[in-house]
This record gives structure tokens, sequence and C-alpha cells, in this order.
């Protein structure tokens, strides 16, 4: 029986690259506790632009380092019920991205929300992580070990 590679050790908090959000080396918190991943953003709205449904927003908050107010286009979304950290179910949309996570790139999904009031503005859930990373809880920033720039 062949023996499956050994996960990668990534860090509480690790840059990454969002590429089809135009994002590069942005911050995100790793959270184990939560399933889904999250990406704060600003005036979300769904409009019909020729004849298509699409999703319109901006990513991340003014304020934030890398915002750049411009807005972000998605033709593919949905929504989906998640539990917010306070327990109560909401409805979010719903995007599928992808993301560059200590030299691996790959597509993850990740909800919209308001994360203005927390400390980070992307969250990354057990589900980017499963079968792909350990996370070193007494670490951060452990992905650039793997990035061969």
């Amino acid at each position: 029986m062949q023996k499956k590679q050994p996960n990668k050790i990534i860090g509480r908090k690790e840059k990454i690259n969002l590429f089809g959000l135009g994002l590069s080396a942005v911050w995100a918190k790793v959270d184990t506790g939560a399933y889904t991943s999250a990406i704060h953003a600003e005036n979300i709205r769904v409009e019909e632009r020729d004849g298509k449904r699409k999703l319109v927003f901006q990513v991340l908050m003014p304020g934030h380092r890398k915002f750049t107010g411009e807005e972000v286009v998605f033709e593919k979304f949905r929504e989906k019920k998640v539990k917010n950290s306070f327990g109560q179910a909401e409805f979010r949309y719903l995007i599928e991205t992808e993301i560059e996570l200590a030299g691996e790139r790959f597509i993850a999904e990740f909800t919209l929300t308001d994360r203005s009031k927390m400390k980070n503005a992307i969250l990354l859930g057990r589900k980017i992580l499963k079968g792909r990373f350990l996370v070193d809880v007494d670490q951060i920033n452990l992905s650039k070990n793997y990035n061969h720039d």
C-alpha cells in the first residue's frame, strides 16, 4: 500500500492569494472550529447584467491595507444557510474561487459576510484544510516555507 504524502503544516494565521478576487499576500485566520470559509464583503447585491443574474460586491473593507474599492462580479454563486459565530442560522452568498495557500492552488468555497467587527477579514474553515493541512496554533505564516516565489 502506497503511503499518502504528509499534510503541510500551517499556522493559525497565514498569507494567502485569492486570484479571482484580485488579492495577493493577504492575511487569513485559520479557524478549525468553522466548517465554511468566509470573507468580508461590502455592498453585496444581485444584479441582472447581460440577461444573467450576477453577484456584485466589494471585497474587504475600506481601511484594509488591500482594499481597492473595485467591484467583483461572479456569475456562479449560490445561497447557503450557515451558523454564524453566535450560533444563529443565516443565509449567505457563497462563491468558489482559486486560493493559494502554502504553495498549493485549489478551488475553495467562501461565504460573503460582514466581518467588520472581527479582527480578521478572511477566515479559513475546516473544509479547505481537510486532507491538505495540519494547523500548528503556536505559529503564524508557516506557508512562507512552502512558497517558491
